[in-house]
């Protein structure tokens, strides 16, 4: 009787699981079919002479295939324009936009678009003035979560990001993207009114000021304008005597930190500005600037008075002194005075005796 009540219910397991086979697969319950199918696999275990659980497995093993199928990988959204694969449809809907140029999202306070609303979000902080990322070492706040970040390497001194040619490390991509233009020689940027190029936009649009002749900088003690915020910065410190730029290896203090940096080149024997004609070196630019007109001929700086030309400045300044007597270089010990710095070195060795070329004895 046992036997019989336990084919029974063996019947009626297998009637129950053709019932749930007949229901499509979105209606049937995964998990329950589980649970089931596991049951019946014990079930034939004890029962190898029963059809029941060799029809079960074979079924079990058709759904585990199913499910299989439905997590490959090109279940995935793809792109039919570039064949890129999203994991969700939003995300494949927001791609789109790149190959539809499409900007849905409009700023109404100056009509500006953008392809997501994210971007919509950020942009909109130019108006509201908010900065929701602030540092926690100076408190300072930020618009963009990029900058916030790019702002901490400045307290943590985190350079990640090197230049392969010369190992000089920065904070922020595009400071390293600047820099390789040094080697390079790439200017990107062009005066549509003289030709000259720039490594740097910023750079451009103070270059704009000489023709525009636009000094938007002034001094609030004297009145003098500047075309550069930092060139008002360096003037400030002609009144207050500061010099914060100081030189850690001879003490050598400077108004400017570009020009401790040039400076610094002095102590490293860093030449980073290379003349592309003839391989000659120079640890600044306005060097390689003026060695360059040697290849050119170039010769800007005219004398107003005989209109004589020159290729530096400096040697325009010397002569000068022709024409206006003036003797700018005095003695301290007997105040005779000189034209030229030179000539006041050879004077001084009379006061200190020194003997610069020894004659040969015969």
């Amino acid at each position: 009787m046992a036997f019989i009540k336990q084919e029974s219910e063996d019947i009626k397991i297998e009637e129950v699981f053709s019932v749930k086979h007949e229901e499509t697969e979105e209606q049937t319950d995964l998990m329950q079919l589980k649970e089931e199918s596991q049951e019946l696999n014990n079930m034939e275990d004890e029962h190898q002479h029963f059809k029941t659980g060799e029809k079960l497995t074979k079924m079990e093993k058709t759904h585990s295939r199913k499910k299989a199928e439905k997590t490959k990988p090109n279940s995935y959204f793809t792109c039919l324009e570039c064949g890129k694969s999203f994991s969700q449809k939003r995300s494949l809907k927001s791609h789109m936009v790149v190959h539809t140029g499409e900007k849905p999202f409009t700023c109404q306070q100056c009509e500006k678009s953008f392809t997501q609303m994210k971007s919509l979000e950020v942009h909109i902080r130019i108006h509201t003035g908010e900065k929701p990322y602030t540092c926690s070492y100076c408190e300072q706040s930020f618009a963009h979560k990029h900058i916030l970040i790019s702002h901490m390497r400045i307290h943590t001194g985190e350079k990640p990001f090197t230049c392969q040619q010369c190992g000089k490390s920065f904070n922020r991509k595009q400071n390293l993207n600047i820099h390789m233009r040094i080697h390079t020689g790439e200017s990107p940027f062009t005066c549509q009114q003289c030709g000259k190029s720039f490594n740097q936009k910023q750079n451009l649009n103070v270059h704009m000021r000489i023709h525009t002749g636009e000094s938007p900088f002034t001094c609030q003690q004297c009145g003098k304008s500047f075309n550069q915020k930092q060139s008002l910065k360096a003037h400030i410190r002609i009144h207050t005597g500061e010099i914060p730029f100081t030189c850690q290896q001879c003490g050598k203090s400077f108004t400017q930190k570009q020009s401790l940096k040039a400076h610094m080149r002095i102590h490293t024997g860093e030449k980073p500005f290379t003349c592309q004609q003839c391989g000659k070196s120079f640890n600044r630019k306005k060097n390689l600037k003026a060695h360059m007109r040697i290849h050119t001929g170039e010769k800007p700086y005219t004398c107003s008075h005989c209109e004589h030309r020159f290729s530096q400045k400096k040697n325009l300044n010397s002569h000068m002194i022709i024409h206006t007597g003036e003797k700018p270089f005095p003695c301290q010990q007997c105040g005779k005075s000189f034209t030229q710095k030179k000539n006041l070195i050879s004077h001084l060795r009379i006061h200190t005796g020194e003997k610069l070329y020894n004659r040969c004895k015969s």
